[in-house]
């Protein structure tokens, strides 16, 4: 028989609140609230809510992966255990992706080998096609590396020929990281139907509404006069917004965010949309 719970039964299950650095400056975009001098004050986190399952999301080239990417490499860097499964990209190309990114934030890159563990997925049929196969894979993984955060990129490639199956699998992973007591990143993509900005992706919200969280990034392409004068872009520059669309766990900045992918392919958020067009507005005055 099932079960109930009275409040105070679950205080010594439930997790610490505290961040998971990513390496980027979402890592001052989720804040907790603390009382002091009897005045209510919101300090950063750090970092993603530890044991948080995330969703980030966007259109092709958005910067998604690098991310994803950024996130292992400064974790790994720091000494903790990163399972990747990679299902887009096989696995040299992740060690070459992962090798660059590790030299572009300084990172040592012997210790990034020794601390990242991938599962490649994208050339096994059996790992991509039967979840049961896969998570048994991650459990073992997980249980004889220590690992304590879990990357799945791109969740959708787990559901592109059976998207009406995309909740079932969906919650599969996600109890799974639960059980297994990990942080993780679930990479989705979106169908060309999709409106950009929001938090669907392919199999419609059946990532967002199961997930802890989702960071929505998008791009625009600078095409008329009138959006060179309002962004002070030239005509066919890109602009690259990242948006937390919601967290269940913890506090977070809604604003919408502009971001670089600089040329050594890092994150590098800058400043709130509103707070940019104001200071190119203000340069254009000057």
């Amino acid at each position: 028989m099932a079960r109930y719970y009275e409040l105070r039964e679950l205080e010594s299950k439930a997790p610490r609140l505290f961040g998971i650095p990513t390496g980027t400056k979402l890592d001052e975009m989720f804040f907790k609230i603390e009382v002091e001098d009897g005045k209510y004050i919101k300090k950063p986190l750090g970092g993603l809510p530890y044991l948080s399952v995330m969703n980030i999301t966007g259109v092709p080239d958005t910067g998604k992966s690098l991310l994803a990417e950024q996130f292992a490499v400064t974790q790994a860097n720091a000494g903790y255990r990163i399972l990747f499964v990679t299902v887009e990209n096989p696995a040299n190309f992740l060690y070459t992706a992962l090798k660059q990114k590790s030299e572009a934030i300084g990172a040592n890159f012997s210790r990034v080998e020794e601390n990242v563990v991938v599962i490649d997925a994208s050339e096994s049929e059996e790992l991509r096609e039967n979840p049961r196969a896969l998570l048994d894979t991650m459990a073992y993984a997980i249980r004889e590396k220590k690992v304590t955060s879990v990357i799945i990129d791109s969740i959708t490639g787990l559901y592109e020929h059976k998207e009406m199956m995309a909740r079932q699998i969906v919650r599969q992973f996600f109890n799974f990281l639960k059980k297994w007591r990990q942080t993780g990143i679930f990479v989705s993509q979106k169908r060309a139907a999709q409106a950009s900005e929001s938090a669907e992706a392919a199999g419609g919200l059946a990532v967002a509404h199961i997930v802890d969280g989702t960071i929505v990034l998008d791009k625009k392409l600078i095409e008329s006069r009138w959006e060179v004068s309002l962004y002070g872009l030239p005509i066919g520059s890109v602009l690259r917004t990242i948006r937390i669309d919601g967290c269940r766990i913890t506090g977070h900045d809604s604003k919408t965010w502009v971001f670089e992918i600089t040329e050594f392919g890092t994150i590098e958020i800058i400043a709130p949309l509103s707070e940019y067009i104001k200071g190119q507005n203000e340069k254009r005055k000057a």
